[in-house]
């Protein structure tokens, strides 16, 4: 049960990447900068989800 809710979050974070991230067809050319763009695109998801839960934090007290 603990690996499906693990799995689940991990895969939120790949499906976002590719659907609002722009990652499911890079627009870059080589290893480097696609690697570049994916802790990019990364970072950002990562962003966005302290700020839900920056929100659902605040409601809670």
């Amino acid at each position: 049960a603990v690996s499906q809710q693990k799995r689940k979050l991990i895969e939120q974070g790949f499906g976002w990447a590719k659907t609002v991230g722009r990652m499911r067809q890079v627009m870059v050319r080589g290893l480097e900068r696609v690697d570049q763009m994916f802790v990019l695109t990364m970072a950002a998801y990562n962003l966005t989800r302290m700020r839900t839960l920056g929100q659902i934090r605040l409601q809670a007290q």
